[in-house]
């Protein structure tokens, strides 16, 4: 199995922390250059310092806040006219605060699709050229269950989610003859801040601790526990790999068995 991505360059959005950062080290590790691309600068260097550079591998660092399409969008513009190519972009950023969608306000929806889907489709555009050039490109975006299985709390982020999902289908379609890939990757409960978030909203409606609240959340999943970064990091690298050459549009659930659906 070929994982080797020496001489690759990949983007990673939201690598900072939680499951950009797992990925953005897998693949470093697997040989490819890393771009970090977030808006805590002070943070991206953290994790700039932990990337694998055993293979000579280069990486850098892009600041941008994704509630702000037009900049990321110009900082990435910015960097692509320095005449590097990237080869791979793993679309990756928070996900919309929890409640139910008939709560919601339209702005919230507006927000939530201008920082997933119009940034993944702007960075798309910018970088699909360079890959056709390469004759190699993986586009990755890291989404949610939701897609196969609305999630209970999550109206906003159910919605667009969605949306990315149908998008990158869409694309997967249309690239293929380019040899570029498109793949959804569809964390379950994971040990992340995000998750942090949701166990403890959860918990304070239910009146309950949030241990309480995290030990449900582990009963409805068949093995019984979260899953950790590196393991999501894991299925991204191969998607992002060689071997994955045959591999598109479609929805990896890495998710420990929790979604019910096939």
């Amino acid at each position: 199995m070929n994982l080797n991505l020496k001489g690759k360059c990949a983007l990673v959005c939201g690598s900072s922390q939680g499951m950009g950062k797992a990925i953005a080290i897998q693949l470093s590790k697997q040989g490819a250059n890393v771009v970090l691309f977030a808006r805590n600068r002070a943070s991206l260097e953290t994790v700039l310092n932990e990337l694998d550079t055993s293979l000579g591998q280069q990486h850098d660092i892009l600041i941008a806040d994704f509630s702000n399409p037009q900049q990321v969008k110009s900082v990435l513009q910015e960097y692509l006219n320095t005449g590097i190519i990237i080869e791979i972009l793993i679309n990756n950023t928070g996900g919309p605060a929890p409640g139910p969608a008939n709560s919601a306000l339209s702005g919230d929806f507006l927000a939530a699709f201008n920082q997933h889907l119009i940034n993944n489709h702007e960075m798309m555009r910018l970088l699909t050229p360079g890959m056709k050039l390469s004759k190699y490109g993986r586009i990755i975006n890291v989404i949610s269950t939701s897609v196969k299985q609305p999630l209970i709390g999550l109206g906003v982020s159910n919605t667009v989610r969605g949306a990315v999902a149908n998008w990158a289908k869409t694309l997967a379609n249309e690239l293929g003859q380019f040899n570029i890939t498109v793949n959804n990757v569809l964390p379950g409960a994971t040990n992340t801040l995000r998750l942090d978030a949701i166990i403890k909203n959860k918990a304070n409606k239910k009146g309950i601790t949030e241990a309480e609240m995290a030990k449900e959340e582990k009963s409805i999943i068949p093995m019984r526990r979260f899953g950790e970064a590196d393991e999501f990091a894991d299925a991204v690298g191969f998607l992002a790999s060689p071997s994955a050459s045959y591999i598109t549009g479609i929805n990896l659930p890495v998710d420990g068995g929790r979604t019910t659906s096939l």
